[in-house]
């Protein structure tokens, strides 16, 4: 990351700008930096300019105690002011829920794509669910266990026991660990786990959800909702996508959506 701005708080926020037009900001989810989106950058620099960064707590940006979901909004409002006062939304997974919580909150956003927001009212017993992992999680991270804390966000996601202990051995696992207490921040960004209708209701800018053709039927179902909640919203499923969307498939969608 090659530039720094200040959030409201006083904390630094590293990012990196690529391409010449209006700004798209890429939100990373749990366990990712401005690294993992960079990407998807490639396919959107040809026609506007565009940003990842490392959310607060993890890669080059710094932190200060206590989090609110509000720091991480004033974020993005720190980073919109930096590239020109106004940038459209692209988040991935609980990237999406902090992006369309932003535009809810009237930042000076014109248009807002997720991908595969994972809101738990949509699995069967995910709510629950999602309350059992907030209090496991909770406990693993005040007891400064991080690797049980990564564990039970792999163990969420749906990794096979087998795969978390190969992963735990692998060369990975110490970085790993140290963004593991930010697994707190995406788990307040997801508030309850459920659908925030009422503030997805709210956002007056258009809105794309999108899903991958090959994913849960659930997690197809809760892109869905989103663009039926937001009230100029569209939905669009990607053939042979899982939630490990690839760059070159996602990002044509996107540039024909913030280039209309």
């Amino acid at each position: 990351m090659d530039k720094k701005t200040i959030s409201a708080d006083g904390t630094s926020i590293a990012y990196e700008t690529s391409g010449e037009g209006p700004a798209v900001i890429l939100v990373s989810g749990a366990m990712s930096t401005g690294g993992t989106v960079a990407p998807l950058a490639v396919p959107l620099s040809e026609r506007f300019r565009v940003v990842a960064y490392d959310r607060r707590g993890r890669g080059e940006s710094g932190d200060k105690a206590p989090y609110a979901v509000e720091r991480e909004v004033e974020d993005l409002a720190a980073l919109i002011e930096a590239v020109g006062g106004e940038a459209a939304l692209c988040g991935i997974s609980s990237g999406g829920a902090l992006v369309l919580e932003a535009a809810a909150s009237g930042l000076p956003v014109r248009q807002v794509a997720v991908y595969e927001v994972p809101f738990a009212d949509f699995l069967e017993g995910g709510a629950a669910q999602h309350s059992e992992y907030t209090a496991q999680l909770t406990e693993a991270l005040a007891q400064g266990r991080r690797g049980d804390a990564v564990e039970l966000f792999l163990r969420l996601t749906g990794m096979a026991e087998q795969m978390i202990q190969g992963a735990r051995q692998s060369p990975m696992w110490a970085g790993m660990e140290t963004i593991a207490p930010s697994l707190a921040y995406d788990n307040a960004v997801m508030g309850d786990g459920l659908l925030p209708r009422a503030r997805l209701a709210s956002i007056t800018v258009p809105v794309l959800s999108v899903a991958g053709g090959a994913s849960p039927a659930w997690m197809r179902e809760a892109s869905r909702a989103v663009a039926e909640t937001a009230p100029e919203g569209t939905y669009r499923s990607l053939e042979g996508q899982t939630h490990m969307v690839e760059p070159d498939v996602l990002g044509p969608v996107l540039a024909e959506f913030f280039g209309g």
